[in-house]
């Protein structure tokens, strides 16, 4: 057993696509062995920005020869198609072997594959493994790059180095030779470095100043940016993302602390942090902690973000013999981004949130649905009925309206174009200092929110109010347009929409129709409309209460309500829940297979029962054609002795004994379900299980007699019909 080395070698290899690339190596590589039927031992992949590296080790010095057994095709079967089966495998007629297969005779080709070089074997994969590696970006170059069918990488490939053990693995690849020797640090290192075998790679690159383990980089720039920082007494504003970037960026990091003018502090800080970590990939900090009052208020006293010190921590790839050069440079670059930042920030609060809104009227929304400046007048008019005839929540309509109307009035901000991630943001900010109510600039903040699925839920009435009339107006602007999410495609991200919708409903305890808010939003005669979005957004519930260990069949069996999809989603995740819980006892699960056996023999039987009959028939209402009360009286009666099972026989004692179940149990349920109180409708089910048990082991559905048959089906449905006005529990798998 033997170890192996690979490492292509090319100019700048960006950063974000290096993780991508460790995997797609790898993957190549296996693929490799796979086909020649190896398994290597461990496999370590590496990455600078320089090269990708591989190891993989106990490799065999051979393959094994093997023996392939190939069926083909039945003896006498046509000439073309036995010959077609050779040339195929790579044999002759006179080499085909006659087997029987299930009686029948049938050509093999046995293929003898002897074994062979580690070395050549190895040699015919790296060309292949470079040829069918997928980058998101590559080029071709060089006089070869006239054709299309030349090479293509990230940058031009430069060098290979592979070695099997201590011997060097002959190939090419766009006229590279591979060999023995690669480079060191671009800076701290001259000249060759020979590679002795893969047990000495890590080694003497670390020795030519390149330390190839991206995973060790990281640990370097983490640790020592937040050491650099508290060397300071500063806090090191930690981010993971930044970290791997910066790993991805150098060779050799030395992380260093810089500091910049305090008076672009008067920047928000979220703006500092964006302009230092996207444009210059550096660290801030926040100064050290003197007590409570750490946590600055905004002018308009609502806490702020975490104030930030004037101090940056770059990463050089260098070390350099007087780092205070490097950090000069460093912060004079960052010097010149805030410089911008700050341009923005005081160029902006120039002009009020309400003067940038009437821009909005030049940005199209939809071209089905007007401008930016029309969503915003939809969402302003919906958030106002969410806080005052829906109360949900409850709250200052006037103040709603106006948040909602400048709630997009920073899309056209300088800040804003130059840093989209700040929308919302920025808006906050601009309507403090503005001198705008504290609730206003609060919801105009967070009104996107939640975006992910880790994002803080807002609770303030106000911002819950905006934030769900703009993700309704979404939902019911592209539903109403026939614009729907289709598989994978969701180009104008009503699923998220969705998603933020619930949390906001959950988290808030909301009880939302959306029949309601789809008539507030476009008028009457949007009910259906409202419908039409609660069954997606029911379908999105059954995807999120997945994860929380609900089953969506509970959520299919909890979406009716009054026959149709239920328009409040709170309501339908608090039956499925109920429904869950209900099921997991063994009252539950016991009376779900007497439900199912039930409706199995109904179904069967075609038998509808009382309450269905008339639906069923056609047959009219025998109230609806008497005129007399005294006549509608004695008849109400008469319907009520049958729906109640009355029977012209003695029925069996398990008969009596679940009338009398269904007798206290259904309305019970009903009166429960209809207050939402679930788990109590659940309760009221569970006393039908014994006595569904006990009918049906000791009493004959299909009697021979009518009337018995008759009125032992009725009382099956009667059992069906009390368990639906609960839950549909046809829709439960299982």
């Amino acid at each position: 057993m033997t170890d192996f080395l690979l490492e292509l070698r090319s100019e700048e290899i960006p950063a974000r696509m290096q993780a991508g690339a460790r995997a797609e190596l790898e993957k190549l590589f296996r693929r490799e062995m796979d086909a020649a039927g190896i398994a290597p031992g461990d496999i370590t992949a590496w990455s600078t920005p320089r090269r990708l590296a591989l190891i993989a080790r106990d490799l065999p010095e051979a393959t094994k020869a093997v023996r392939e057994e190939v069926k083909g095709p039945p003896v006498g079967a046509p000439d073309a198609a036995i010959d077609g089966f050779c040339r195929k495998n790579g044999v002759t007629r006179d080499q085909l072997e006659e087997r029987d297969v299930k009686g029948r005779a049938t050509w093999f080709a046995v293929i003898d594959k002897p074994g062979r070089a580690m070395a050549d074997l190895l040699a015919e994969a790296i060309p292949a493994i470079v040829r069918d590696f997928s980058w998101p970006k590559s080029m071709r170059w060089g006089e070869a790059s006239r054709s299309t069918e030349s090479l293509r990488w990230v940058r031009p490939l430069s060098g290979i180095v592979a070695l099997l053990g201590d011997e060097v693995v002959d190939c090419e690849i766009h006229g590279v030779t591979s060999g023995a020797v690669t480079l060191g640090h671009r800076f701290h290192h001259s000249g060759d470095i020979t590679i002795g075998s893969a047990a000495d790679y890590a080694v003497k690159l670390r020795a030519g100043h390149v330390i190839v383990d991206h995973e060790e980089r990281a640990a370097i720039i983490r640790d020592g940016a937040a050491k650099t920082a508290a060397d300071a007494g500063l806090t090191l504003v930690e981010d993971e993302g930044l970290v791997a970037e910066n790993a991805g960026l150098t060779e050799w990091p030395v992380p260093l602390l810089g500091r910049f003018d305090e008076a672009y502090l008067d920047v928000p800080p979220e703006v500092i942090q964006l302009t230092a970590r996207v444009n210059q990939k550096y660290f801030v900090c926040h100064p050290p902690r003197t007590g409570e009052g750490d946590h600055p208020q905004d002018g308009g006293g609502a806490p702020s973000a975490e104030r930030l010190a004037n101090a940056f921590v770059c990463t050089a790839n260098i070390e350099a013999d007087d780092p205070a050069v490097v950090v000069e440079g460093n912060r004079k670059v960052l010097a010149a981004r805030l410089s911008d930042a700050r341009f923005f920030w005081e160029q902006d609060r120039k002009t009020s949130l309400a003067e940038h809104a009437k821009k909005l009227e030049r940005i199209t929304f939809h071209e089905k649905l007007g401008t930016v400046a029309d969503k915003v007048e939809r969402v302003a008019k919906l958030a106002a009925w969410l806080v005052s005839d829906a109360r949900a929540p409850n709250g200052d309509h006037n103040l709603a309206r106006q948040a909602a109307e400048l709630s997009k009035s920073d899309l056209v901000t300088e800040m804003v174009g130059e840093f989209p991630e700040l929308q919302g943001l920025m808006g906050g900010y601009y309507a403090r200092a503005e001198g705008l109510p504290d609730e206003v600039a609060n919801a105009i903040r967070d009104h996107y929110k939640p975006v992910g699925q880790d994002d803080a839920v807002p609770t303030a009435p106000l911002t819950v109010a905006v934030s769900l009339a703009d993700k309704l107006d979404n939902l019911f602007s592209f539903f109403n347009i026939g614009i729907l999410p289709t598989g994978s495609k969701d180009p104008f991200a009503l699923r998220r929409a969705a998603l933020g919708y619930l949390r906001l409903v959950q988290a808030n305890g909301l009880e939302l129709s959306l029949e309601q808010a789809a008539q507030a939003w476009g008028g009457l005669g949007r009910a259906k409309l409202g419908t039409q979005v609660a069954e997606f957004l029911s379908d999105r519930l059954a995807v999120q209460m997945k994860d929380q260990g609900v089953r969506h069949d509970y959520i299919a069996a909890s979406r009716e309500w009054a026959g149709q999809v239920d328009a409040r989603t709170d309501r339908i995740e608090a039956r499925a829940r109920a429904l869950g819980a209900f099921l997991d006892t063994p009252d539950g699960a016991n009376l779900l297979a007497g439900y199912k056996r039930a409706a199995n023999i109904l179904k069967k039987e075609d038998w509808h029962g009382i309450e269905g009959e008339i639906a069923h028939t056609g047959e009219e209402d025998p109230l609806a054609l008497v005129d007399d009360p005294d006549m509608k009286a004695v008849i109400d009666a008469k319907m009520a002795e049958r729906k109640a099972g009355a029977v012209s026989y003695t029925p069996e004692p398990a008969e009596s004994a679940l009338t009398e179940a269904l007798d206290t149990a259904a309305p019970t349920a009903a009166r429960a379900v209809e207050a939402e109180d679930f788990a109590a409708a659940m309760a009221a089910l569970a006393t039908l299980r014994a006595p569904i048990d006990a009918f049906f082991e000791s009493v004959t559905v299909n009697d021979a007699d009518p009337a018995k048959r008759a009125a032992r089906l009725n009382l099956l449905a009667r059992f069906r019909d009390a368990v639906h006005q609960v839950a549909d529990f046809s829709r439960i798998e299982g």
